[in-house]
C-alpha cells in the first residue's frame, strides 16, 4: 500500500508492536499529535531544518550540571501541565511546583535552625519555619525536607565557581511536633539561563526569562507522597508572569521583618532579618 497525506498517520501508528502496551499507547498518541502539529503547521523546508537545529543545539547544551531540555520543558508550560496531571490532591494538601533543573542529590542532612548559606554574600538574613502535618492537622514527626534556592546573584552554586560547593543546599528533619527551621537568604527573582537556544527562543517570541524569587522544597515522610514544590515571595516583580508557570496562589506567601528580640534571639538572627513562616499539609500515600 502506498503512503499518502491521509493515510500515513495510521500506517506508522500500524508499525507499532511492542509487548509493552503502555509504549505502543504513548507512541500512538505522539505520532497522531506530531502528525498533527505538521498538518496544521505546514513547515516549510527551512522552518523544518530550523526546529530540527534548535533540538539539537538543546541537546547540546545538556551536560552534568545544566538540562537545557529541562528548561524548555519549564519554558513551554509542558513541566507544570505534567505535574499538575501527575499530582492531583484533596482540597488543603500543599501543591506541587516544577522541580527545575538545577536540583542535586545529597545535601548534607543538618540540625534544624542551621543556616544553608554557607557562602559570605549570598544575600539578606533569613529565617524560614513551619510545620509539617496530615490533612488532619496532626504534626508528621521525622518529615525529610530537602531545600535549595539561588544566592542573591541568582545563581545557584553548580552554575558559580565562587559559591561553596552545595552552598544554600540542607536537608533537614521535623521534630516530634512536626516543626522544621533553617536559616538562610532571602529569595531573589533571577533569570534562567538565556545563553542557549531556550533563551534565544524566549527573546524570539517576546518573553522574558526571569523567575520570582522562590526557595525550593522536597519534603517526604513514610506513609506520605512526597511532594515537589517551590515557596514564592508575594511582593515580587515577576510574581505573576514566571518564565517557567511554577507559580500558583497557594505557594504565594509575604516575606516579614523579625520585630520580636525574642524570635531573632531564640532562632540565632538578627533583629530585622526576614522571616518566612509556612506548614506543608502532606497527603497519605494511600
Amino acid at each position: 500500500m502506498g503512503i499518502s497525506e491521509e493515510n500515513i498517520t495510521d500506517v506508522v501508528i500500524g508499525t507499532l508492536n511492542s509487548e509493552n502496551a503502555r509504549l505502543n499507547d504513548v507512541m500512538s498518541c505522539l505520532v497522531r499529535h506530531l502528525h498533527a502539529f505538521i498538518r496544521e503547521v505546514e513547515p516549510t523546508d527551512e522552518e523544518w531544518i530550523s526546529g530540527i537545529e534548535f533540538l539539537t543545539r538543546v541537546g547540546q547544551k545538556c551536560d552534568t550540571v545544566r538540562q537545557e531540555y529541562i528548561l524548555l520543558s519549564d519554558t513551554l508550560g509542558v513541566t507544570a501541565l505534567k505535574d499538575c496531571i501527575a499530582n492531583r490532591k484533596p482540597e488543603g494538601v500543599t501543591e506541587v511546583a516544577v522541580l527545575g533543573p538545577f536540583y542535586r542529590d545529597g545535601a548534607q542532612l543538618l540540625p534544624l535552625g542551621s543556616n544553608i548559606s554557607r557562602g559570605t554574600a549570598d544575600g539578606e538574613e533569613c529565617l524560614v519555619r513551619g510545620r509539617v502535618m496530615t490533612a488532619a492537622g496532626k504534626p508528621v514527626a521525622g518529615a525529610l525536607i530537602d531545600v535549595w534556592q539561588a544566592a542573591d546573584n541568582g545563581l545557584y552554586e553548580q552554575q558559580d565557581e565562587s559559591q561553596p560547593e552545595m552552598n544554600l543546599r540542607g536537608c533537614f528533619l521535623s521534630d516530634e511536633d512536626g516543626f522544621y527551621s533553617f536559616r538562610t537568604v532571602k529569595p531573589k527573582y533571577y533569570p534562567i539561563p538565556g545563553d542557549g537556544p531556550v533563551g534565544e527562543m524566549l527573546s524570539a517570541v517576546g518573553r522574558h526569562n526571569y523567575r520570582p524569587a522562590h526557595i525550593h522544597f522536597i519534603v517526604s515522610a513514610e506513609g506520605f507522597e512526597p511532594v515537589v514544590t517551590q515557596i514564592y515571595d508575594r511582593q515580587d516583580p515577576y510574581i505573576d508572569s514566571d518564565a517557567v508557570f511554577g507559580v500558583k496562589e497557594s505557594l504565594v506567601k509575604d516575606f516579614h521583618r523579625i520585630e520580636d528580640a525574642g524570635l531573632a534571639r531564640d532562632f540565632g538572627v538578627s533583629l530585622g532579618a526576614w522571616f518566612l513562616e509556612y506548614d506543608f499539609v502532606l497527603n497519605d500515600a494511600g
